[in-house]
């Protein structure tokens, strides 16, 4: 049987230097685990603050690195349920899965893995023996789950987890709100593995609070690919010699930068982002909808008289509701009815619906995606849109509403995921409204940015 996890191994030592040649960043020797963490994962490892975010290139030793630490948390904390969340089902059994099932069940031996119809590793007894010092009635384990549908992530009070590619834009921020509501009964920690992948939650969530330090509860861990020893020279040489520059900096040296295709990329969250404030009640007040059974999404803006500038200041994104408790809910502290702008020219019944349940909305005025993405972009381009800090969603879709490349890492016309933007389309609805007159046209390529905080 193994011994509980040990640092037997600094990081300068000799031991670690071998991991050049065997890229695992532990080894069983004489019974025990023996950690070969490089420099950067040893940061991590000494972190004892609530969320540990490892931001790293590809192959930087992220995913691999999580085993050890659930290992870790799972003796200190003791038994009950734990979380480990990738984007989507096909990664978590491409990468995720496997690297956890080798460390609990075939190098420890403290776990068996079950596939259906939930995927966890069940702590056997023998294992709570080895991990918590004797055997408990209740079961112990390790629950993976995938975070393209929050939901899915709601159903455990969990003492801790691990979010591995958070970073990608399937990983939604309702996910990561999900998973913190899972670990409030326990305060339990969060271990962040990814690369960054867009300008979205990750960065203003994660990334720019533990940089600056606004945020005491966050630990910040970034490095690049090649900060691994395992990480061959020459492939970083090839990559940054055959990939754009934005998409080096974002997948090798785990910077965030303003990536190709972004349509709105003009917006900027230290210009068009502020602090809440309470509406005068005055203001005149528009909403854009946009309908769905399950995602019927709003955005509520209010315009300033002085200077005519808009405040994007709550939105609304519910499912399984009628159409009067979605009006109910819509209007619940609003002054009085917003006016109110929404869904395709096809969504004729969606409008009949709502109007019937008292609030009135007209048809956009224009059908055309483009033009209305064009007014959008407008009103971010004359300064004239703000967005409250609150509306977290809207903002994190702002930063990745995009367009598909070509194999040659050049935008194309089409919308990549298009249908996943509701709070954006109720936007584009009520902006083709908002700026009726004529606006600028947007550049036909977004300029790489380098976004380091």
């Amino acid at each position: 049987m193994l011994a509980p996890v040990q640092m037997t191994t600094k990081p300068n030592s000799p031991a670690a230097q071998t991991a050049v040649i065997n890229p695992r960043p532990y080894i069983v020797e004489n019974g025990e685990i023996v950690l070969r963490f490089h420099k950067n994962q040893w940061r991590a490892w000494d972190s004892r603050k609530r969320i540990v975010a490892i931001l790293a290139g590809t192959q930087g030793g992220k995913t691999s690195f999580g085993p050890a630490w659930f290992f870790r948390e799972m003796q200190e904390r003791g038994p009950g349920d734990y979380l480990v969340a990738a984007p989507t089902y096909p990664l978590l059994g491409l990468k995720t899965i496997p690297e956890y099932i080798r460390y609990f069940q075939t190098v420890t031996g403290v776990a068996r893995y079950v596939g259906s119809p939930t995927k966890k590793l069940i702590v056997t007894p023998a294992g709570q023996r080895m991990l918590f010092g004797k055997e408990y009635n209740d079961e112990t384990a390790v629950f993976f789950g995938h975070a393209q549908d929050p939901d899915s992530l709601e159903s455990m009070t969990a003492k801790a987890a691990h979010a591995d590619e958070c970073g990608q834009k399937k990983f939604k921020l309702g996910s990561y709100e999900a998973i913190m509501r899972r670990l409030s009964i326990n305060e339990g920690r969060l271990l962040i593995t990814t690369t960054p992948y867009y300008l979205g939650w990750l960065k203003t969530k994660i990334h720019d609070p533990g940089l600056h330090g606004s945020d005491p509860t966050i630990d910040l861990v970034r490095f690049r690919s090649i900060d691994n020893p395992a990480f061959p020279r020459s492939e970083w040489e090839r990559a940054r010699q055959d990939l754009p520059a934005w998409k080096f900096d974002m997948f090798y040296r785990a910077i965030f930068t303003r990536p190709a295709g972004l349509i709105y990329d003009n917006f900027d969250e230290d210009k068009h982002v502020v602090d809440d404030f309470e509406i005068p009640a005055h203001w005149p007040r528009f909403m854009g909808q946009d309908y769905g059974g399950v995602n019927t999404a709003a955005v509520y803006l209010a315009q300033n008289p002085k200077d005519g500038r808009f405040y994007l200041y709550r939105e609304y994104w519910e499912g399984g509701r009628t159409a009067n408790q979605h009006v109910e809910a819509m209007l619940r502290g609003e002054p009085g009815q917003p006016t109110t702008y929404g869904g395709a020219f096809s969504e004729g019944q969606w409008r009949n619906e709502f109007n019937a349940a008292g609030l009135l909305v007209k048809r956009p005025l224009v059908s055309e995606v483009e033009v209305g993405i064009n007014r959008v972009y407008g009103l971010i381009a004359n300064d004239r849109l703000r967005i409250f800090r609150s509306c977290g969603h809207t903002r994190d879709q702002m930063s990745a509403y995009s367009r598909e490349l070509d194999e040659a890492g050049e935008p194309t016309e089409n919308i990549e995921d298009k249908n996943s933007y509701h709070l954006l389309d109720a936007l584009r609805y009520i902006g083709t409204y908002l700026n009726r007159q004529a606006v600028p046209q947007r550049p036909q390529q977004s300029t790489s940015l380098i976004m380091t905080g």
